[in-house]
């Protein structure tokens, strides 16, 4: 592992993953990802794959025949200086009973589904009092049928976010699952930002290929931020880790993709080779998330 004493200083006081999420077993999450099946058209994708993205990633994590999932990712955090983790408690079971285990060391998330309306609606808001839900978040890509991320059927969602303080977490760019990509093209961001300033917006997944287009709107809008979700740090975006570098340190935020494509082993190991500069590792390993959720401090 090479020298970085910056980023080691950095990791050393404790990091914050804005998306993880509790290992579970090849059948499970084959019928977490079933609802992808009336998009998919490719038989790879529909008969071979144990998640949609699979073909992206080498290596995908296997947890089958864990005693206690929940245990293990704490024991995964710990091994790797993850003080906390965001995790999506809408609908799985064991996300909830590691939020109600552990609750300094999960920040809770609820996906929103705007097709249902304000049924939808009241799911969020029922998700921030029951479970805690501290953000929302958003795959326009993946919805069936697909909304874009200015289409007015997630306007009330937006809307919503701002009336509870939370952030919404949003896929922008080329989707990994072969769906169409057109309502996630980043220039969608524009509008709602706008129309919302008061809006916390963050995007997931990349932005590619529109990264430069991305960091214009990072600079032009003061509530939008970039968190590098579903990307092995040696393959962030150049435009991404350029703009960290000069006027974005207060915008770029880490996020991995644990256990879903990248186990903790390959994001920490590729970390150190990041050329970020010393003053922007704290602020992309913790600093920018415990502002964004208003935390004074790690647990």
């Amino acid at each position: 592992m090479p020298e970085n004493d910056s980023y080691f200083d950095a990791w050393r006081g404790g990091v914050v993953d804005l998306m993880m999420g509790v290992p579970a077993s090849t059948e499970e999450r084959q019928k977490h990802y079933k609802h992808f099946g009336a998009q998919l058209k490719d038989r790879e994708s529909r008969e071979e794959f144990t998640f949609p993205a699979q073909y992206m990633f080498k290596d995908v994590p296997e947890h089958d025949n864990l005693d206690d999932p929940v245990e293990f990712l704490i024991a995964e955090m710990d091994r790797f200086n993850v003080k906390v983790g965001m995790l999506n408690v809408s609908r799985n079971v064991e996300a909830r009973r590691a939020v109600n285990a552990y609750p300094d060391r999960f920040i809770p998330s609820w996906d929103i589904d705007p097709n249902k309306g304000m049924e939808g609606v009241r799911e969020l808001e029922a998700g921030v009092a029951e479970w805690g839900a501290r953000s929302a978040q958003c795959f326009p890509a993946g919805l069936n049928p697909q909304v874009p991320i200015n289409d007015k059927k997630l306007y009330p969602f937006y809307a919503k976010c701002v009336e509870l303080d939370i952030p919404i977490f949003v896929n922008a760019g080329v989707p990994g699952p072969r769906v169409p990509m057109g309502c996630q093209d980043v220039a969608l961001i524009d509008e709602v930002c706008w129309f919302f300033p008061e809006l916390k917006f963050v995007t997931r997944h990349g932005c590619e290929p529109w990264t430069a287009l991305a960091v214009k709107l990072l600079l032009k809008w003061p509530n939008l931020y970039y968190s590098t979700s579903a990307f092995a740090p040696k393959h962030y975006p150049p435009d991404i880790v350029y703009f960290a570098n000069t006027r974005g340190a207060d915008k770029i935020i880490y996020s991995g993709y644990f256990p879903m494509g990248l186990s903790l082993d390959r994001i920490f190991a590729d970390m150190p080779n990041v050329p970020f500069r010393d003053e922007v590792w704290p602020k992309f390993l913790r600093e920018n998330a415990l502002k964004l959720f208003k935390m004074e401090a790690l647990p």
